[in-house]
């Protein structure tokens, strides 16, 4: 068994990464996920309608706490575990004593054998446009540049295609409520993982932890993310060594520009046929003709199954 999976509290993986599709995806079925409240439409006739829950979850790392995050609520040890790579708090070589949640406390604790000590750079952090008021640290920033993605990668429009389709068609609860974001990390035209949570750093701190647990190297691997391609997103798909971001929305020009200093693909308003690459172009081949790709499917197609 995979020791930081262990100390997680986690299954093994086993074979996973040579099995099907979708190793995690959505839940929209979880009824701890949502709830189901009343209220009139424009019409004023009487109606339901299904909402994301949102709840804090504090996170320490041995004895210090870090943060206190609003979350969906779901794969809280992952989001700890990612939470803490991104900010540069777990190294690479770090071994986990364990890494516990107290579901009635609201709370998870990552303990290392490693002593830790961050309160110095807890001082520097800096507000990010995160849904869900999202911060960095200030050495992450100072790491950033020393990161070098892979210059060799290559990604096919006709992979960005049929991407988007996966998992536009995949039942998620961003179709069941809407006021959610969505994050996935793909390898080739396979979805490894799709998570979703309140704010997209979230979802991507959920992949970072997966990554880190399974000891996964991401390097030729692609971030799709249904949220704005901001300074934040760029900065923890480089922190993750995935050399290409992607969304179905659009770009901030300070995410831009850290994406063209960091040499990473950055592909936004995937829609359909369409899409812009704003950064890393070289890493694009076009192999397929737009006018062939296929429109994204009506809603009545997308809040099912796929067909």
């Amino acid at each position: 068994m995979n020791e930081r999976r262990a100390a997680a509290g986690l299954p093994d993986c086993g074979d996973e990464l040579s099995s099907g599709e979708f190793l995690i995806a959505p839940s929209p079925d979880d009824p701890d996920l949502t709830r189901q409240v009343s209220g009139i439409d424009h019409e004023g006739r009487r109606t339901t309608a299904y909402v994301v829950a949102e709840r804090p979850l504090t996170i320490f790392l041995n004895d210090q706490e870090v943060v206190t995050a609003m979350t969906v609520g779901d794969h809280p040890k992952l989001l700890a575990v990612g939470y803490l790579v991104n900010q540069a708090m777990l190294q690479g070589d770090d071994t986990l004593s364990s890494v516990e949640y107290d579901e009635e406390s609201e709370v998870v604790v990552v303990r290392t054998e490693r002593a830790t000590d961050y309160e110095e750079m807890m001082r520097h952090r800096i507000r990010t446009s995160g849904c869900a008021v999202g911060t960095v640290f200030g050495q992450v920033m100072e790491n950033f540049e020393d990161v070098t993605l892979a210059p060799d990668v290559r990604i096919r429009t006709s992979t960005l295609y049929t991407l988007s389709r996966k998992i536009t068609l995949q039942p998620s609860l961003y179709l069941k409520s809407g006021a959610i974001h969505g994050c996935a990390l793909c390898e080739g035209e396979r979805v490894l993982l799709y998570v979703e949570d309140v704010g997209r750093h979230n979802a991507a701190d959920k992949i970072a932890g997966w990554l880190w647990l399974n000891r996964v190297d991401a390097s030729r691997m692609l971030l799709y993310t249904t949220g704005r391609l901001t300074s934040e997103m760029v900065i923890k798909t480089v922190q993750m060594r995935i050399p290409a971001l992607v969304s179905r929305s659009g770009f901030t020009a300070q995410g831009v520009e850290l994406a063209e200093q960091a040499n990473l693909t950055l592909v936004g308003r995937v829609r359909g046929r369409r899409f812009l690459a704003l950064a890393g172009t070289q890493r694009l081949i076009l192999d397929v003709d737009p006018s062939e790709v296929p429109d994204d499917p009506p809603a009545s197609i997308r809040k099912g199954a796929a067909p």
